[in-house]
């Protein structure tokens, strides 16, 4: 029978929990979410009709203080799939060393289906009837998958028609409403400091370094256009409608310009169309999946030909296929680690609000930088030996830090 992910997800918690002993009763207690709000957005759509989405909220764990995780518009932002990323975000918090707890939001919705209005009045719609679980303090939403800025700012306004001029009640913001200079680069910035850091322990030549980057979405442009400015060749690029491939590097701006023009990556002169399937097998020293979930499964795993798989998308890698990877010694930095740029940021957004003072974005990426490595640091100190790997070095640590959180506050 095929796992759900959120069962997958705690798979990989199981594991840490085994190796460091927790007892039953704490275990359970950290793998179930402590509370979950499913909700009806009923909207009005622009021809007069009325359609009722399915909405989410998971607040998985607050031990180490606020709620903080995203909200996806997609199809299949189910609650399965809500409740696996909540509890992505809690070890992802807690490595980063974050005072923040995990959750996670969604809306069943093909947001490329609605219009400007529908989607201004089912994002309102949605942030009132999660109103009374979100709060600065409380659980500080932000951008995710089928989202952006602009979802942010309504969400805000939402909010703060009646609890006030709130700009600390979530993340991912405009600039110009209170959010932070650096903040839609963030997660693609920190895949880059990853990148080069794990390179030099390899001892990977930029210049020589072939990069292949599954997505073209803000993580994947952002990703791809600073790892080329670092002197990667970055190979091959797949979208939602097809990916292209050029052995001697793509020009990053130049498919920007095209995919904003058309709105995908097919067609694109600067290389050759390759599918999303073939992209993934491309020989190439890193592997980046910046998309969706469960892109590399049992099915392909054998087939993946880089040295180096950095995981810039949340689980997009089954643990079946985590295991035929590890065993074909393809070194996996996981997304708890990889793409916390977004958090890690989204955090310092937030202490501007509270403090209501701008940093400027130089200091930005400076902290991001120090904060993100520092990470990447623990979780190479942990698996030297080569006895665990880096996905569980990471979920022990995260595990590990809301463990002896949750004992000092005294919930068990």
């Amino acid at each position: 029978m095929t796992n759900s992910v959120f069962e997958e997800v705690n798979l990989f918690f199981d594991v840490a929990a085994d190796r460091l002993g927790l007892e039953e009763g704490l275990r359970q207690m950290l793998k179930r979410p402590w509370r979950e709000l499913l909700v009806q957005v009923p909207i009005r759509m622009d021809d007069g009709t009325v359609n009722v989405f399915n909405g989410f909220r998971v607040q998985h764990n607050g031990a180490r203080g606020p709620y903080k995780g995203g909200v996806r518009f997609h199809p299949n932002a189910d609650l399965e799939e809500v409740r696996a990323l909540a509890s992505l975000m809690t070890w992802k918090t807690a490595l980063a060393g974050l005072p923040y707890g995990g959750a996670k939001g969604g809306v069943q919705v093909a947001p490329g289906s609605l219009s400007m209005d529908e989607l201004n009045r089912l994002t309102r719609r949605y942030t009132q009837s999660i109103e009374h679980l979100i709060g600065p303090n409380r659980d500080i939403p932000a951008p995710d998958l089928g989202t952006n800025a602009q979802t942010m700012a309504w969400m805000m306004d939402a909010y703060g028609m009646s609890n006030g001029h709130s700009p600390a009640i979530v993340t991912g913001k405009p600039v110009e409403m209170g959010g932070s200079l650096g903040r839609e680069a963030a997660t693609g910035r920190g895949v880059s400091y990853i990148l080069a850091a794990a390179s030099e322990d390899l001892k990977l030549d930029p210049s020589k370094t072939k990069v292949v980057i599954q997505g073209f979405g803000n993580v994947g442009f952002w990703t791809a256009k600073l790892t080329a400015e670092m002197g990667y060749i970055v190979i091959g690029i797949s979208g939602v409608d097809g990916g292209t491939y050029n052995s001697k590097g793509i020009d990053i701006d130049a498919l920007g310009e095209h995919q904003q023009s058309t709105g995908g990556v097919s067609g694109f002169t600067g290389g050759d169309s390759i599918s999303n399937d073939e992209l993934l097998e491309l020989e190439c020293d890193v592997l980046i999946p910046a998309a969706i979930d469960n892109v590399i499964t049992e099915a392909n795993a054998s087939l993946i030909r880089a040295q180096l798989i950095l995981e810039a998308a949340n689980h997009p890698i089954t643990p079946v296929a985590d295991h035929i990877l590890n065993e074909r010694k393809i070194l996996v930095l996981p997304d708890i680690l990889v793409n916390a740029g977004g958090v890690i940021v989204s955090y310092f957004e937030w202490t501007q609000n509270l403090q209501e003072f701008r940093w400027e974005e130089d200091r930005v990426n400076q902290e991001l930088k120090k904060t993100i490595l520092r990470a990447y640091q623990e979780v190479r100190d942990r698996t030297r030996g080569g006895l665990i790997t880096s996905r569980s070095a990471s979920f022990e640590i995260g595990v590990e830090r809301v463990a002896h959180v949750v004992k000092l506050r005294g919930f068990v």
